[in-house]
């Protein structure tokens, strides 16, 4: 996949989305000194707008299971002296994450959002009332035909399976509360935000 082989280019590749991405992070209702989750973190696109977030004090972990990106995440945490970001080198399913999260990133993380064990490792580590963004491509309304031809062209590098694309934040509503999906560029992406369920006196 594009992750392993084109790596040096993916900034570049991926530029129009970073607006996105930081709509995404704008989501998060994180604040100072919590902890964060990026998942799928890739080259750390994320990593600034979240630092943002979680001032001095709070602290990012980056997980992706692509050495080639988790080294250029590396290289851009050094080259910013970025002293609260951890980078963990592994599949989702597999990491050791931190207990508990205050919130978790899942930005253009398409094949980790259709995989149970993925979420359920993340979701085990974050704590109850944990907020939750997610954003990425989607099929657009099928009459749309030249904008899904688009959104084929602009994630088959970077999708393994387009199972579940036309909701790919199906089973991520199965883990929190409330989860809100907006779409956006035209129908052929989406921002949604929830929230892990809260533990109540009578639980």
């Amino acid at each position: 996949m594009a992750y392993e082989r084109d790596a040096w280019a993916y900034d570049n590749r991926t530029a129009s989305y970073q607006k996105y991405r930081h709509e995404t992070v704008d989501l998060l209702p994180a604040g100072h000194g919590d902890v964060v989750l990026d998942v799928g973190c890739g080259t750390g696109l994320c990593f600034g707008p979240l630092r943002d977030k979680v001032g001095s004090t709070g602290r990012v972990v980056g997980i992706d299971g692509s050495g080639p990106m988790v080294a250029l995440a590396a290289e851009r945490v050094t080259d910013r002296d970025w002293d609260n970001v951890t980078l963990l080198h592994s599949a989702v399913e597999e990491a050791s994450l931190p207990d508990f999260a205050d919130a978790a990133l899942f930005c253009a993380t398409h094949d980790i959002l259709r995989s149970r064990p993925a979420l359920d490792n993340v979701f085990r580590h974050l704590r109850p009332g944990a907020w939750v963004a997610a954003s990425g491509g989607k099929w657009a309304p099928r009459w749309k035909m030249a904008l899904n031809a688009l959104v084929l062209a602009v994630h088959e590098p970077f999708v393994t399976s387009f199972e579940g694309f036309a909701r790919p934040w199906a089973l991520l509503q199965e883990y929190v509360e409330d989860l809100t999906v907006v779409d956006v560029a035209f129908g052929g992406g989406y921002l949604a935000v929830g929230r892990v369920p809260r533990i109540t006196a009578s639980d």
